[in-house]
């Protein structure tokens, strides 16, 4: 069986578990070369481990100006160029209206929406013409959330950076497009809540979805695989809502 991104090579920034990892266990099973980053090395070198294939960790911190030079830079002497660039790594936490503090708003904002942007912009010299992008954006982008309305505004910036990058980067005809996953099993969500709460969360969750569960990380994986594909050769400037239903019902 042809491998779909046989001879590629792709980035997924925030690779060391969850979605990412799932994004870059999926890549290197289709072929891929990947370059996985990470901002704890234990915990990347461990993710490395779980992912066979062509596969090379990186410890970076995607809102580091410094990281994603030297990321790249180590991409670009290794492989040359990227055909795939997976903008995966963020992160959010719960306060409701009149407690979100402006530290909560700056990390937010800056994993999110300043990584994102620092990720692509990064990467314009080694992005090949007809590349790939893939910005991980969330069903909050449409939805909004309880007392989770700074993540939701930073995926909602993201939203739009796909818009506004399809029309930046037509000329090289790079895709850009938007992957909205739907409630998901990873150690992120059952972060959200203490140790000993998540099957409140889980429940809660569960009974938004019309599917009535939340995603396996390999389902979204497999929505990124398609973006990333030849099979989605003519979309672009999207948001594909990966969701179980949940944002279109």
């Amino acid at each position: 069986m042809t491998q779909v991104l046989a001879g590629k090579v792709a980035v997924v920034t925030g690779g060391s578990s969850g979605i990412g990892l799932a994004i870059a266990q999926r890549y290197a099973a289709e072929g891929a070369r990947v370059f996985v980053t990470g901002r704890r090395q234990e915990v990347l070198d461990a993710a490395v481990a779980q992912i066979d294939g062509d596969v090379t960790g990186v410890r970076a911190d995607s809102a580091s100006a410094a990281d994603i030079e030297a990321l790249y830079a180590q991409v670009r002497d290794a492989a040359g160029r990227i055909d795939v660039l997976v903008a995966n790594a963020g992160g959010g936490s719960f306060a409701p209206l009149g407690q979100i503090t402006e530290q909560q708003y700056r990390e937010t904002f800056d994993s999110n929406v300043l990584g994102t942007l620092l990720t692509v912009q990064g990467a314009l010299p080694l992005l090949v013409d007809g590349a790939s992008v893939v910005l991980l954006s969330s069903t909050t982008s449409a939805l909004g959330g309880a007392a989770f309305s700074v993540y939701a505004a930073s995926k909602a910036a993201i939203r739009n950076f796909a818009r506004s990058w399809a029309l930046d980067l037509k000329d090289r005809a790079i895709r850009v497009n938007a992957l909205a996953p739907g409630p998901t099993h990873t150690p992120g969500v059952v972060g959200l809540v203490p140790e000993g709460q998540y099957q409140g969360l889980h429940d809660a969750l569960v009974a938004e979805v019309p599917l009535g569960r939340v995603a396996d990380p390999s389902e979204i994986a497999g929505a990124a695989l398609f973006l990333a594909s030849p099979d989605a050769s003519f979309v672009n400037g999207i948001e594909l809502f990966a969701d179980g239903g949940q944002a279109q019902v």
